[in-house]
């Protein structure tokens, strides 16, 4: 019975554990990085995702730090160039600009008794009543005392200016965007207090991928639309073209300026931007970076995103024929279609059928997932 006891009790400790029902910790899904690939055989028109903002944009804060004692204006408020946006508690400030008046005049004192001893040394020595030695000494106790009221004078504005930076000002006409702080909260230099707009013209940033990025051009003409037009569009030019890739993604970004303004339109808004792009040769031409192609006993494929929603995907195992590497990647003859998605990073440590995590439409356009 000695020896059964122990095994009984093992056996009861092996079902109470099992009648917790204690699923098995779920499987990490892995994300991936991916971009969307297209035909090149003739004209067509691509679309991206972007969002509107105002063509100057600019952080503001404060030069000093301290308690924020007014913040006069709210988030649409309109701002003329100077005027007061934010004033720090300046109590301090203050008495800091009266410490180094009161230490001027010290100095400004002290350097008048030093030069009617200068002066009077002076008189001595050429009498013969005074030795060099105490005519030098009286020189450089006069320059010493000198040098000390130029350097209580910088002291005096140094103060005057950090008073003066206790407040923070429009640096142009325009308007609030957004507000970081709230008054009573204590700020730091530097630390980001407002958000100020400007500019009667809006600008759509987007990202174009890698493959298209080249047939971009500063100057190219757009069209944007927006939902709240209801359908209709608004003329647009390209206004910069990106030169790097965006973090963790392999698109690069494009700046589009509108051609016009209109009140409809804000900073925020999700837009819809149309580029023409030309034929560059007569047939299909398909291009990925050579990093995306696997090959096996198989042989040559890539995997294709085929996105279920929440974020997530499944990939699948796509054979496909490869052509010639040129700048623009390798090219594809066949196993793709326009605007598939491909996995470009991870490659071996994926298999068909697998289901990974993908960048959310919300975090900008096909193109940018976290690599794996």
């Amino acid at each position: 019975m000695r020896v059964c006891r122990p095994l009984q009790v093992l056996s009861i400790c092996l079902g109470l554990f099992a009648c917790r029902g204690e699923e098995p910790p779920s499987e990490l899904i892995r994300p991936v990085r991916f971009q969307q690939v297209f035909a090149t055989a003739d004209a067509r028109v691509r679309t991206f995702s972007g969002t509107a903002r105002a063509a100057v944009q600019s952080p503001l804060s404060f030069r000093v730090g301290g308690a924020i004692r007014q913040l006069p204006v709210s988030v649409g408020s309109a701002i003329r160039t100077g005027q007061l946006i934010a004033e720090l508690d300046a109590q301090d400030f203050e008495l800091r600009v009266r410490q180094a008046d009161a230490a001027l005049r010290q100095a400004q004192a002290q350097a008048t008794n030093a030069d009617a001893i200068y002066a009077r040394t002076r008189l001595l020595y050429e009498s013969n009543n005074a030795s060099r030695s105490e005519l030098d000494a009286a020189r450089s106790t006069w320059e010493s005392a000198n040098a000390a009221v130029e350097a209580a004078v910088n002291m005096l504005e140094l103060r005057r200016l950090e008073l003066d930076y206790a407040q923070l000002r429009a640096p142009f006409d325009g308007s609030v965007s957004e507000l970081h702080v709230e008054v009573n909260q204590n700020v730091g230099p530097g630390e980001l207090i407002v958000t100020a707009t400007s500019g009667d013209r809006l600008e759509v940033l987007v990202s174009v991928p890698e493959v298209l990025i080249g047939q971009i051009e500063v100057g190219s003409p757009v069209t944007v639309t927006f939902d709240a037009l209801a359908g209709d569009y608004v003329p647009g030019t390209v206004s910069e073209v990106g030169v790097t890739p965006a973090e963790m993604a392999t698109t690069f970004p494009v700046t589009v300026r509108l051609e016009h303004a209109t009140d409809e339109v804000r900073p925020g808004m999700a837009a819809e931007v149309a580029f023409a792009f030309e034929a560059t040769d007569g047939r299909e031409r398909i291009f990925v970076p050579s990093f995306a192609v696997g090959e096996d006993r198989e042989g040559r494929f890539v995997f294709r995103v085929e996105p279920t929603g929440d974020g997530l995907a499944v990939v699948r195992r796509c054979a496909v024929q490869v052509g010639e590497l040129t700048s623009d990647g390798l090219e594809i003859r066949s196993g793709l279609s326009d605007g598939d998605l491909v996995v470009t990073a991870g490659v071996s440590k994926i298999t068909d059928g697998l289901v990974v995590r993908i960048s959310s439409p919300d975090e900008g356009p096909a193109g940018g997932g976290p690599e794996s």
